[in-house]
């Protein structure tokens, strides 16, 4: 049996994966393909857990550092109980966030560094790294305004709530770090949810992720 291909979602908070990928779901399952839907923090049942634990709007006291390593704890297990035998069985895993999410987040905007956030997450991945990476690229104040309006409608957590200035280098970071990540393709996220849905099967044909 072929193996099936992982695709990797990112972008700054507000850009729309969750609601991209709902949406591309169905466009997959017209061309026959198998598709897996998962997220990161969580993707598994102990990785949920783990989830709510970074989440959690009381947990302001959380070390930095603290949450860099509960986010590589989470990424293992997804990894180890739903991404690897989904693929290895033949389906095509689509992920919303993965390990270009720790370096960003952690790496640069809570400014542990990008060589140490690299170091705890290549224990926990073990060089599995996406066969594609889609960025949603949106500005931060644009993606604020959308969570804002989205309030009672989605998860408001803890990372939501960081300033705009957070929300920017984040942002940044994730424009800086293209020329080093093998694989990915940035799409405009100031479009309908629709259009940029149709470009993100559009790049899964046209990546030969989709045959």
């Amino acid at each position: 049996m072929p193996k099936g291909k992982f695709i990797a979602f990112e972008g700054p908070d507000g850009s729309g994966k969750t609601s991209i990928i709902k949406v591309l779901g169905p466009m997959l399952e017209k061309e026959g393909v198998e598709a897996v839907f998962t997220r990161e923090p969580g993707g598994s049942p102990i990785a949920e857990q783990i989830r709510e634990l970074i989440l959690d709007i009381d947990n302001t006291a959380m070390d930095y550092r603290t949450e860099a390593l509960l986010y590589a704890a989470s990424r293992r297990q997804h990894l180890s109980e739903t991404i690897l035998p989904n693929v290895q069985a033949g389906k095509m895993v689509i992920s919303d966030r993965f390990v270009l999410s720790s370096l960003v987040y952690q790496g640069v905007a809570r400014a542990i560094g990008l060589e140490a956030v690299w170091q705890i997450n290549q224990f926990a991945i073990e060089d599995h790294l996406p066969d594609l990476t889609i960025l949603i690229d949106v500005p931060a104040d644009i993606g604020l305004e959308r969570i804002e309006k989205a309030r009672g409608s989605r998860q408001y957590d803890r990372l939501d709530r960081e300033a705009l200035a957070f929300h920017q280098r984040v942002r940044q970071t994730y424009l800086d770090l293209i020329p080093q990540w093998e694989n990915i393709v940035v799409i405009d996220g100031n479009q309908s949810v629709e259009q940029v849905s149709l470009e993100c099967f559009e790049t899964l044909k046209k990546r030969g992720m989709i045959k």
